[in-house]
């Protein structure tokens, strides 16, 4: 055999064998994990299927609105116990397992783990990767816009505001110290002082809207343990499957708890080959729909509620942008050169963003964007393998984010003003606009912003919902049930942790 032939036989031996390996490369658990997945791990996930259109050359930003979800954090105090409770059981099935001579592939870290959040009593916080996730944001933004971030700071240019939840607030700092860095006289990073400011839980309606809206409340406590039913043949399978696989007699919290414990290891610790190796990818893609599914119904469009109580968060977008558009028409009395707001920043949670990307008509199928203005419901997303835009670790990462950015634009360019989309920092389309990712500000209110604002917030939220609406609900959830799973199957525990 001559050397170029054994050449070419090995690239053809590698093409062939290499397929698998390739494969099993391209699947990152971590982009996998719902609203726990990392901002980092799927800012730069691509949309090959959309070509991003461009705002018309000659324009130039004059305001940005952002609305975002504070950073990675540490699990809740709530959580934590979860966890401890899983190394006590853990360590019971393993006893159990090592007396009946079948501890053979019980994998070596679960003997004798323990949490690593065991003792905290404290829970919930912005950890350290968090705050790089908002201070990176905060430079990037401030070199993508140099127009609006070139003026000196001051708390009526530049207004920051943020949920009085610590997390949000801290995300709101750290996205300012990446926003202002360079700008002033504090420490070697040249760092300033600016304001964050914050609104009462209890009447934060601007980005606690959840918080403050009685029949949402309502509606998310009776629909609660209908979702669990709906992901309960998921872990069932799955745990069966494990169970199997390990020679442990997991039950079906167990592989709920071990799902949780994969999604801290990954995203809080850098660590995927303990709790995330227990399953596989297909496990990993059905237990993603399970949480993308309940995303989806409790926060989602799955009820027009749930996005509706966002209309102050909208109104407040739109007013922002029609002030800015009087500002540079030349009112001069009330907008004097330089005092004009530039950027209006928002920190929140993914109760916020999720909803406020609703409002927008982010990440629709087809005709569903012409359904919501009905305000028919939507099907619900559809189980793997099948695709689907509805994926909460693109919706709502930590640290994910939407800005609106408001252009304006020469005489020459048929519309004066021009909104743009950044949703995780990209161009996304807005069904709204055609399925473009900009279109001019008057379309933008007309077409996305104007059948939502024409809900009030208060009936909206403090008159008791129609009952005839929460029985459609509850009968779809029942059919789909019926339809994706056998019947007879008990219920697993409710939940309601903030995100």
């Amino acid at each position: 055999m001559t050397r170029d032939m054994a050449v070419a036989l090995l690239l053809m031996l590698s093409m062939i064998f290499g397929t698998g390996s390739e494969a099993e490369e391209a699947f990152d658990v971590r982009k996998h994990f719902s609203t726990v997945t990392r901002y980092g791990v799927v800012k730069d996930v691509p949309n090959n299927a959309y070509v991003p259109s461009s705002v018309p050359d000659g324009c130039t930003p004059i305001h940005l609105n952002l609305v975002a979800r504070h950073g990675t954090r540490s699990p809740t105090k709530k959580r934590m116990r979860e966890l401890e409770n899983l190394a006590s059981h853990i360590q019971e099935l393993v006893k159990d397992a090592e007396e009946k001579n079948l501890a053979q592939n019980v994998p070596t870290w679960l003997r004798g783990w323990t949490s690593p959040w065991k003792g905290k009593v404290k829970g919930g916080d912005l950890i350290s990767k968090g705050e790089d996730e908002l201070y990176d944001l905060g430079i990037r933004s401030r070199e993508r816009f140099p127009e609006l971030f070139s003026q000196d700071y001051r708390s009526d240019i530049y207004t920051l505001k943020a949920t009085q939840v610590p997390r949000a607030a801290a995300s709101a700092v750290a996205f300012g110290m990446g926003l202002f860095s360079g700008k002033g006289t504090l420490g070697p990073g040249k760092h300033r002082a600016f304001a964050v400011t914050s609104e009462s839980r209890a009447s934060d309606i601007l980005l606690r809207f959840h918080d403050c809206c009685e029949n949402y409340k309502d509606f998310r406590k009776k629909q609660e343990p209908a979702v669990d039913k709906l992901k309960e043949p998921v872990l069932d399978e799955i745990t069966g499957a494990i169970a199997s696989r390990y020679k442990l007699n997991f039950t079906r919290q167990d592989t709920s708890s071990l799902w949780f414990l994969c999604k801290q290891e990954a995203s809080l610790l850098d660590i995927t080959n303990q709790a995330c190796a227990l399953f596989n990818p297909d496990e990993v893609a059905l237990l993603e729909w399970t949480d993308d599914l309940e995303l989806f119904i409790l926060k989602g469009y799955g009820k027009a509620l749930n996005y509706r109580m966002g209309v102050p968060l909208l109104k407040d977008v739109v007013e922002s942008m029609e002030e800015a558009i009087q500002a540079n028409e030349g009112d001069l009395e009330k907008h004097p050169p330089g005092s004009n707001e530039k950027a209006r920043l928002r920190f929140a949670h993914a109760e916020t963003v999720v909803p406020f990307s609703c409002l927008l008509g982010l990440f629709l199928e087809g005709s569903e964007f012409e359904q919501i203005q009905r305000e028919q419901p939507l099907p619900f997303p559809p189980k793997p393998p099948h695709n689907r835009n509805w994926r909460g670790s693109i919706v709502a990462p930590f640290g994910g984010n939407n800005m609106l950015v408001l252009y304006s634009c020469p005489a020459n360019v048929s519309s004066k003003y021009y909104v743009q989309v950044l949703h995780n920092e990209h161009p996304t389309p807005m069904p709204g606009c055609g399925g473009a990712d900009s279109c001019p500000f008057e379309v933008f209110k007309e077409k996305i912003a104007a059948p939502h604002l024409k809900h009030d917030y208060d009936a909206l939220c403090n008159v008791k919902a129609n009952r005839v609406e929460q029985s459609s609900m509850n009968t779809k959830l029942s059919a789909l049930y019926r339809w994706l799973f056998p019947p007879g199957i008990n219920e697993i525990g409710s939940h309601g942790n903030e995100l």
